[in-house]
């Protein structure tokens, strides 16, 4: 199925969000579930990323105590303090990150902490350089904080290198994004590579925003805040602020809790007005929930461990059959690319669908390349040409599943002549 173009919705009238398409992981999400109701056959579901771990039970019972407890009044804005003072030793400790309680922020998923941040640090005429290959929330946030996307290419590895995203900046660039793990590539960027980044955002005058969602869950190399990098930076000069969240390392997808912290304190101060006004405060309970997890690193080990045994056990046939160069090194996804099969990503989506009854998601969502006018609305929105093979595939839910459905995927590519 073609990807929704806005422009035929266009009007002078119309308002932004109006005009921005809808997520292509919603829509994958929606055919299988309409076709597991229709046909009554389960629907291998490697299309999306929700791990089959599930929350350890003492997050559960901490809510529910909070709950019966009567916590349930309005915290800050910012969030429960001492929720926010252990987010202090936890940034600290475990990501090097030097920052103070009133620069950390409680939020409804990183998602939400993202969102918010692109407003805080938005300017009218703003760009901001986003991979090639992206989260398409990461595009959707943008757009409606009034940044005007830019995109920065990746190299076969799907990591950037420095000079190219230069390349692809202009003098309106105000603002660049890093996700590292990444959805939906799986590639880890090392010190050397942020350290260039970093760089050149400070010589730019950029400000860095920095998603690591898939922090907990790196495989081959190890993971480095990008505000690590910049402890020794007086605060008022720090321009990296950073993204966390709990729903990846404990599986706490549904509880929506996140948290961020600003590179500085005029930043804190816009994401407070941002929070006021879209918030007012996080759920109580949650963020109870959220400070006994943060004891819970035990947990977040085994779970690591198992995605890690899943990726080594199901994702080497896949590599080997030609459809991808490389393991992914990091988070919860791998990127194929089936162009062996003769089959474009939506082609070879929609048959295996049809065919074996296995979901993945096609990576034009992933590489949406849109074109606003002059008011930040969206006239149109292709996927890159380049990304009309590639598929992507999440490697966090139970094991046999993933087992199951990498094999049908393979043989169905073979049967289309067009795996090893």
């Amino acid at each position: 199925m073609p990807l929704p173009s806005p422009s035929s919705q266009l009007s002078d009238g119309a308002a932004v969000a109006a005009t921005i398409p809808s997520s292509e992981l919603h829509r994958v999400f929606r055919e299988a579930e309409e076709r597991e109701r229709v046909t009554g056959r389960p629907i291998t579901k490697l299309h999306v990323g929700e791990p089959y771990f599930t929350p350890p039970p003492e997050v559960a019972q901490a809510l529910a105590a909070a709950a019966a407890q009567g916590r349930t009044t309005y915290t800050d804005v910012e969030g429960l303090v001492e929720l926010r003072e252990r987010l202090v030793e936890k940034l600290a400790g475990e990501n090097g990150v030097d920052t103070d309680v009133s620069r950390v922020f409680v939020t409804p998923g990183s998602c939400q902490g993202l969102a918010a941040l692109m407003q805080a640090v938005a300017e009218p005429g703003a760009e901001i350089l986003l991979p090639e290959l992206h989260w398409p929330i990461h595009l959707q946030q943008a757009l409606l904080a009034g940044l005007r996307p830019v995109f920065y290419p990746l190299g076969a590895d799907y990591r950037p290198d420095p000079e190219s995203v230069l390349a692809s900046a202009t003098p309106r660039t105000r603002v660049l994004l890093i996700n590292s793990p990444s959805n939906p590539t799986g590639a880890v960027l090392d010190t050397a590579t942020l350290s260039a980044l970093l760089d050149m955002a400070r010589r730019e005058g950029w400000q860095i925003i920095s998603d690591e969602a898939y922090e907990q869950f790196v495989f081959d190399g190890e993971h480095v805040s990008t505000a690590s990098l910049e402890r020794d930076v007086p605060v008022g000069e720090r321009i990296v602020h950073t993204v966390q969240t709990f729903s990846k390392s404990l599986a706490m997808t549904g509880y929506r809790l996140g948290y961020l912290a600003t590179a500085d304190e005029r930043t804190a101060r816009a994401v407070r007005i941002v929070q006021e006004a879209n918030l007012i405060a996080m759920a109580t309970p949650v963020q109870y929930a959220g400070l006994e997890a943060l004891r819970l690193g035990h947990v977040v080990r085994e779970n690591r461990a198992m995605v890690l045994a899943n990726r080594d056990a199901a994702l080497p046939a896949v590599r080997d059959a030609g459809l991808m160069p490389e393991l992914p090194a990091g988070g919860w996804y791998a990127v194929l690319d089936v162009a062996p099969t003769g089959l474009t990503a939506e082609e070879f989506s929609t048959r295996l669908l049809e065919a074996r009854n296995v979901a993945v998601v096609p990576g034009g969502g992933f590489a949406l390349m849109p074109h606003l006018d002059a008011k930040g609305r969206v006239v149109s929105a292709k996927p890159a040409p380049w990304s009309r093979h590639l598929i992507r595939i999440a490697m966090c839910g139970e094991p046999e599943m993933l087992r199951h459905g990498v094999r049908e995927l393979l043989d169905f590519a073979r049967a289309c002549g067009g795996a090893d």
